[in-house]
């Protein structure tokens, strides 16, 4: 007997279009169980970096590691000095970089056309110098700012040299915030008789923190793990700064010298690191506390 009725549509009757949308239903199920393996994968990674940083630095952690003077290359005493010096050439970076990269950003985002030769020509450059690396930003900043500008192996030029170094991603993450607004947003400034400086200020600028912010997260993360750039310009001392004009060993520098040149240093390298990690985790949580507390306060004014 057969199972359909003379009113039941047959196989071969069935629309050809209801057998596509089944398939992609299993493509999108395999799409989805791909990109939770992929996660997946990565969270097991970052979880086995951290894991194993904790296990072999946790036990050298202390606060008088943070704060006394660096012993015997490293093996012994703490990373005061050294920790100084690294938050001093992040604040020399930062002071630096976030105005011209916001100027920058607003420049490229409200005054200039996105089809301009000028506004073409300077994306494409910082897209070039986003991808160049980091020990040719050194060189350059031991030829300019160091031999040339005459300021030595110092904090000072380390710090500019990172300037440079981050002010690509700040510049197009923050353009990319300031694209995001909508043109409502604009035309409405405008029919209300909003000067250009004053929708930027209240209306757009509120809704590019987000992209600032992201472009502050991306720079202080390399920043802080730069290596190669500063051996060549705020050297390799590992005392403690008296001024922007001394030189000073950043954190990643010190792990660094710990893991390769000093016998016995692992341990010690294991626990710098654990230190860069809670800096960069708390640098991170504080740009978002910031942003967050930004947008619960804009008011929009003339």
């Amino acid at each position: 007997m057969s199972p359909f009725t003379d009113e039941s549509p047959r196989p071969a009757d069935v629309p050809w279009t209801f057998r596509p949308a089944a398939a992609h239903r299993w493509i999108d199920r395999l799409a989805s169980a791909v990109a939770w393996t992929m996660a997946a994968i990565i969270a097991a990674v970052f979880t086995w970096i951290v894991g194993s940083i904790l296990w072999h630095g946790a036990g050298e952690f202390s606060w008088a590691y943070l704060t006394e003077s660096v012993l015997d290359a490293g093996r012994a005493g703490g990373i005061g000095p050294i920790l100084v010096s690294t938050l001093l050439i992040l604040l020399v970076c930062l002071v630096v970089a976030v105005p011209i990269g916001l100027g920058t950003a607003i420049l490229l985002a409200e005054f200039s056309s996105q089809q301009s030769r000028f506004g073409r020509l300077v994306r494409r450059s910082l897209d070039v110098l986003a991808g160049v690396p980091s020990i040719v930003f050194g060189l350059f900043g031991n030829a300019f700012f160091c031999v040339w500008l005459g300021m030595g192996f110092s904090i000072l030029s380390g710090g500019l040299t990172l300037a440079c170094m981050v002010l690509p991603i700040l510049i197009r993450a923050t353009e990319e915030g300031f694209r995001s607004a909508p043109d409502e947003y604009r035309l409405g400034a405008a029919a209300l008789g909003m000067s250009r400086t004053a929708a930027i200020r209240h209306l757009l600028l509120p809704v590019a923190v987000p992209g600032l912010v992201v472009g502050l997260v991306l720079g202080i993360g390399r920043a802080l793990a730069e290596t190669a750039a500063l051996i060549f310009t705020s050297g390799y001392v590992d005392r403690m700064p008296e001024s922007l004009w001394d030189s000073g060993r950043s954190l990643s520098i010190h792990i660094f010298d710990l893991s390769m040149n000093v016998a016995g240093g692992n341990e010690r390298a294991y626990a710098a690191a654990l230190v860069l990690i809670s800096l960069l985790l708390i640098l991170n949580g504080a740009a978002s506390w910031m942003a967050h507390r930004w947008l619960g306060r804009q008011i929009v004014t003339n």
